[in-house]
Parts: C-alpha cells; sequence; structure tokens
C-alpha cells in the first residue's frame, strides 16, 4: 500500500472515487438507507450474472457437499437481518500522510435491510468436519491487487460463519440485490467492517486450515509498515455521524446556519457492543454535551439516532463534533491512528459551521 506525500488526489484515486461512491450525509436522517444512496465499494468489475444458470458451490471439508442453484436457496427459509455496514477505510482520505487508495472522506456506510438464507442453518446443512476450522467465500469478480491475479475472497472462522447471524442475503430493502450490491447473492455479516460481506458469491469452502489468501493476509491488515504482520481488520469501532445542518457551501461543503435554536441529529453504531451513548460538542471537541438517542430499528445490528437542540453561544464561526461510546466503553478518539491501509479510522467527526 502506497502513502501520498502531499494532499493532492491522483489520477488512479479519481478513477477508484466516480467507480465507488459514499452516501451523502444528509441521508443519516433515514433509518434505512435507500439502495441508490447505501455506500458502494466494487474491488474489480461487476459481473453480470445469468441467474439461471448461476450455482452456489458448498465444498470442502463437508460431510454432504452442494450445488445450489438461486431457487434451491430462495425455497429454504428465509431469514432478515437490518444491519449498518460501514467501509474498513472510511475516514482513510484524512489520514496523513494519505494512503493511496479509495479515498473515502466519512461517508462510505449505510444501513439495509437483507432478506436471504441462514448461512449457520446452510453450513449445518452440509455438516463440516470435526477438524475445520476456516469458511472462505469466493466471489465471481477477478482482478489483480497487490500484484496478485485473484478471485475476490475472504474467510471467517467455522464459529464466526456458523454462530455469527450472517445472512446468504438474495434481497435489499425488499427488491432482489442490484448487480452492483452482489446479485444474485452475497455474503451478510453483522457487525464487521464491508470487505467481509462478499458479493457475487460462487463458492463456500470449508478448510482444516486457516485462510491465507491475499485479501485476508496481507489484505486489510492494521499495520504500520509493509513488513509489519499486523492484525486482522474484523469488527466496526464505534462511530457516530452527523447531518450536516443548515445549508452547505458548494466547493467546501462548510454549513451556513440562520437562528439560536438548530437540531443536529445523526446516527451512531459499532460492531463490537451496542451505544451507549452519543456526545456532541460545538467547540472542536474540548467540551461536550449528551444527545438523546433514538432506537429506532429493531435490530442490535443496525444503528442507532441521536438528537441534539444547540443554542449557539453567538454569531461566527464553530466546529460541531459528535463522538460514540459503546457499551464497552469503547470511546471515538479526537484524534485518528494512523496505519499504512488506513483502516478503522473512528475519530469523531468535524464540521465547519457559521452561524450568522
Amino acid at each position: 500500500m502506497a502513502v501520498s506525500d502531499d494532499t493532492g488526489i491522483s489520477l488512479d484515486e479519481l478513477r477508484l472515487a466516480a467507480r465507488n461512491h459514499g452516501m451523502p450525509l444528509e441521508a443519516l436522517r433515514s433509518a434505512i438507507t435507500p439502495v441508490g444512496l447505501h455506500y458502494l465499494l466494487v474491488h474489480f468489475d461487476v459481473p453480470f450474472v445469468d441467474p439461471d444458470s448461476w450455482r452456489l458451490e458448498i465444498d470442502g471439508a463437508v460431510e454432504r457437499p452442494m450445488s445450489l442453484s438461486l431457487i434451491d436457496v430462495r425455497r429454504r427459509p428465509e431469514v432478515e437481518l437490518t444491519a449498518t455496514m460501514e467501509c474498513a477505510g472510511n475516514g482513510r482520505a484524512l489520514l496523513e500522510p494519505r494512503p493511496i487508495s479509495q479515498p473515502w472522506v466519512t461517508e462510505a456506510v449505510g444501513t439495509a435491510h437483507w432478506g436471504g438464507v441462514s448461512l449457520g442453518a446452510l453450513l449445518r446443512e452440509a455438516v463440516p468436519a470435526d477438524s475445520a476450522v476456516d469458511v472462505v467465500f469466493t466471489g465471481l469478480d477477478r482482478g489483480r491487487d497487490g500484484g496478485v491475479e485473484q478471485q475476490y475472497a475472504r474467510s471467517l472462522s467455522l464459529l464466526d460463519a456458523m454462530e455469527g447471524g450472517a445472512v446468504l442475503a438474495y434481497d435489499m430493502n425488499g427488491a432482489p440485490l442490484p448487480a452492483q450490491h452482489g446479485f444474485p447473492l452475497r455474503l451478510v455479516v453483522p457487525g464487521w467492517y464491508g470487505m467481509t460481506n462478499v458479493k457475487w458469491l460462487m463458492e463456500i469452502t470449508v478448510l482444516e486450515e486457516p485462510f491465507t489468501g491475499y485479501q485476508m493476509a496481507p489484505g486489510y491488515r492494521f499495520r504500520q509498515t509493509e513488513e509489519e504482520e499486523g492484525r486482522p481488520v474484523t469488527r466496526m469501532r464505534p462511530r457516530s455521524l452527523m447531518a450536516p445542518p443548515g445549508m452547505p457551501d458548494f466547493l467546501t461543503r462548510e454549513r451556513i446556519v440562520d437562528g439560536d435554536d438548530v437540531l443536529l441529529e445523526g446516527r451512531a453504531w459499532s460492531g463490537t457492543a451496542p451505544i451507549a451513548r452519543v456526545e456532541v460538542s460545538d467547540d472542536g471537541g474540548e467540551t461536550w454535551a449528551p444527545a438523546e438517542i433514538e432506537r429506532d430499528l429493531d435490530d442490535r445490528w443496525a444503528w442507532v439516532g441521536w438528537r441534539f437542540r444547540w443554542r449557539p453561544p453567538a454569531a461566527g464561526a464553530f466546529t460541531l463534533c459528535c463522538r460514540a461510546t459503546n457499551e464497552r466503553g469503547e470511546t471515538q478518539p479526537l484524534e485518528p491512528e494512523w496505519n499504512l491501509g488506513g483502516y478503522e479510522n473512528n475519530a469523531v467527526q468535524r464540521v465547519s459551521v457559521t452561524v450568522r
């Protein structure tokens, strides 16, 4: 992973930014993110799949290998899951020096309602061997990353795959998956960063040894140098985001608000423990006040809403911040922790506001 010594965005990064997109932060006002606004990252190309010829292969260290059509998958009992999904590189563009990759600011997130079948139930049908340790999920998207030609593939431990509440999803927000979100079938693992949720799923392989494919190692590791092994990127750290108040300046996106009673609102989430509290600051993080939490989605894995009535002390410029703390006591830091891939940057959001 390369890093930039300046703040300029390269032509390669602009191409990535044109192919992928974040969620406009004003959409934080919606509990469920419309499909067209949900963040999207496609590592290689979008495969356009014939649903009639597509098959899901379940093989490896299992007693009952299976080859399933989409009709076979849909005949099984349907489960539903509402989950917030965030890219592991969200906030990468705010790091200095900046890692060279998809230049996310803070918008790489969304919450959707997924319909599909239970991964755990399907694996129990296949009967994994007693010696099984990992489950590999391989997508149809193919390309080169880090100099390695590959199908996109990620793994979970057998325990996480069987007991983590993962869904093999064929519906998104009540309609079949669109092509860019993984049609005809994708993996959704609640609480984990987005790279785990393999799209265009074609194969599930149970292994008797840990999987070491590129997207597991060296990809998606939290480390300081290329030589360092680092640790795997897994569950989402606590984060909160504010729906920008007032109106924006076109170029800078700085906000302009009128009046002395401003409603601040947003969303907060965590993949390690439920959100316990959200706080708001109008002085760049020097002092904090509690926000009101609204749990408007009945699912542990979905973000919560929050609201705060802000009464500016005067006209002028302010830096608004919000931070979340989960039930394990994990709180967003004021400053990001730099790492080579630009992962897990959950530092507090800063919103520049002019009160007039």
